[in-house]
């Protein structure tokens, strides 16, 4: 179980890590007086460079940099945001452990957020909406900006699952006001857990480091007095940032490697009846981790995924909102605790499993069929790697032809 970064690991990610081992530069604030950046503001340089985001932060995790972000722009008790009903848990987590309510809202066919069901769920206590580009694919950012700008709307990009990707030539990350990143072991790039957070605004940079350092001022210049922010303790250590500072002056060639292996493997699979791939708003911006079958029916979708060994995307565990009990029951550390407890900010809305029909429906009738992440839990449990041979995509995409054509026998 792991995602494409964690297979191109090598040399080079073990050279970084053992120079800083070898100076004993394990902590993001450097100990001597190199004039040489620490490995942390390395990557966050190359990485601001990379996408074209003014500021960036490395963090310990992308729930982290949700976190942050929102913390950073002000969103908290009272505000509601408008998250989308396929995500994984930790984008609600972070909007939960702000105090703010999450509002859920339809994905459409390309299983990324719906900007007509956004629009017909803001309501005056809408604070921000928050992009989820699931599965490598990107979201419908214009859209959900022009959405985001007509209300005044704060727009933040969930870009865990799409480092690299892009849409329309911008940067993922960087058409909202920021962009979380996840480095886990199940991303395109990977330092074995951290996170990235790209913010447009020098005032929210200010802020978000703050908040990830105890209240310092940008590498820590000084403490931060302009706000006083109690902050937490959210920072990238040097080892990590070693492994990703690897990882991203490579990831041109993972997503070149990915790409080229999904069209083989669509190529392969070629016309099914009954069955299409899922519409991808940017197919050029496309991480291609994934190759989604969408079924016309369910039955057939659970059918075909039991043959193949895997599971349809509605039970791709905490990724579908009806497989969240802490969300459904609304649970949170102590009763009383925002949102759901806190009689100053009280909010009727509930998360009863079935609720989005048109999420349900569409994850119901999909099968994703990994290209670069091989775990059970997401759906990605049958298909290929970044470094299948053709023999082997031949014989997946023979598997799922042979599936499909039983189902549609049987039927």
């Amino acid at each position: 179980m792991s995602g494409p970064g964690y297979l191109f690991l090598g040399d080079e990610e073990r050279a970084l890590v053992q120079r800083a081992l070898d100076e004993w530069q394990i902590n993001r604030y450097r100990s001597d007086d190199s004039p040489e950046p620490s490995m942390v503001r390395a990557l966050e340089l190359e990485f601001a460079a990379r996408t074209g985001s003014p500021h960036v932060l490395a963090v310990n995790s992308c729930t982290s940099a949700l976190l942050t972000a929102l913390a950073a722009l002000g969103v908290g008790p009272g505000d509601e945001v408008i998250v989308p009903g396929y995500t994984f848990i930790a984008t609600i987590a972070a909007v939960v452990h702000r105090g703010a309510v999450p509002v859920l809202a339809e994905v459409d066919d390309t299983l990324t957020l719906d900007p007509v069901d956004v629009r017909a769920r803001i309501t005056p206590a809408t604070r921000a909406v928050i992009a989820v580009h699931m599965l490598g694919a990107p979201a419908a950012l214009d859209e959900l900006r022009a959405v985001a700008d007509e209300y005044g709307l704060l727009l933040i990009e969930d870009v865990a699952q799409a480092a690299g990707g892009t849409h329309r030539g911008r940067a993922l990350g960087t058409v909202g006001d920021a962009g979380a990143f996840s480095l886990n072991l199940f991303k395109v790039i990977t330092s074995g857990d951290g996170g990235l957070l790209t913010l447009a605004d020098d005032t929210a940079y200010e802020r978000a480091f703050a908040f990830h350092d105890h209240g310092m001022r940008p590498l820590r210049q000084g403490i931060a007095e302009a706000d006083s922010l109690f902050g937490l303790n959210l920072r990238m250590h040097e080892l990590s940032a070693a492994v990703a500072l690897g990882q991203l002056r490579k990831i041109d060639h993972i997503l070149g490697a990915l790409r080229a292996q999904k069209t083989a493997l669509s190529e392969a699979i070629g016309e099914l009846p009954g069955v299409a791939p899922a519409r991808v708003t940017d197919p050029d911006g496309d991480c291609a981790t994934f190759l989604v079958l969408r079924f016309d029916s369910a039955v057939a979708a659970r059918d075909v995924a039991v043959r193949l060994g895997t599971s349809t995307l509605i039970d791709s565990g905490r990724h579908y909102y009806g497989n969240m009990p802490q969300l459904t029951g609304r649970r949170t550390p102590a009763p009383s605790d925002h949102p759901f407890g806190c009689p100053a900010h009280p909010t009727e809305h509930s998360y009863a499993p079935r609720s989005l029909p048109r999420t349900d429906d569409l994850l119901a009738r999909s099968v994703g069929l990994s290209v670069g992440v091989s775990d059970a839990y997401i759906g990605g449990g049958f298909g290929i790697t970044p470094f299948s041979p053709r023999t082997e995509i031949e014989a997946v995409a023979g598997a799922v032809r042979s599936a499909v054509e039983e189902v549609v026998a049987r039927t």
